[in-house]
């Protein structure tokens, strides 16, 4: 009885070092800028980063309206809609804050399954949120965002592998 205990202990103690080493990871991805390797140009689709407190590690899709200066893009969200609901969304963004639109998962992930601590975007809310599988019960995936410290279940169709442009590339960070 008492060795089933350590066991159960030791797991979780795992599990509560796994989390707290994820959350740290993906604090400081979701707290950079993109890195500029590729320059956008008029209806382009991106996607754009939010750095505004309560929505970091959020990623919104949008299309580039047009090119203000050196650092700047003029972008309409195709999700996010002005006070009044009466139209899409347009704001300036920095040239850090917008990526290309990542391929779709079924391109890059076709037939693996979402595991436990993979790390994720779910689309929620008007955006993709970036977290990792925390939990998993039944055909629910628990994810926890470590900007928000929310841990919430979706199902699989709503989660996405996370990917992050690097070099002028996608990489799944797993």
């Amino acid at each position: 009885m008492a060795l089933t205990n350590v066991s159960v202990n030791n797991s979780e103690q795992r599990h509560q070092s796994k989390i707290e080493k994820l959350s740290k990871e993906i604090d400081s991805i979701a707290m950079k800028t993109q890195q500029i390797t590729k320059l956008f140009q008029k209806d382009d689709e991106v996607e754009v980063a939010s750095h505004t407190i309560g929505f970091i590690g959020s990623y919104y899709e949008a299309i580039i309206v047009s090119i203000e200066d050196a650092y700047h893009y003029k972008i309409k969200y195709k999700t996010l809609l002005t006070d009044d609901k009466s139209a899409p969304l347009e704001e300036l963004v920095t040239i850090g804050e917008v990526r290309p639109v990542p391929p779709h998962q079924h391109e890059t992930m076709s037939g693996n399954r979402f595991r436990l601590y993979d790390k994720v975007d779910v689309f929620s809310n008007d955006g993709w949120w970036f977290g990792f599988i925390s939990g998993i019960i039944g055909e629910e995936y628990y994810v926890y965002f470590p900007t928000t410290g929310d841990n919430i279940a979706y199902p699989s169709h709503a989660l996405r592998f996370h990917q992050e442009w690097s070099n002028d590339k996608w990489k799944i960070l797993k």
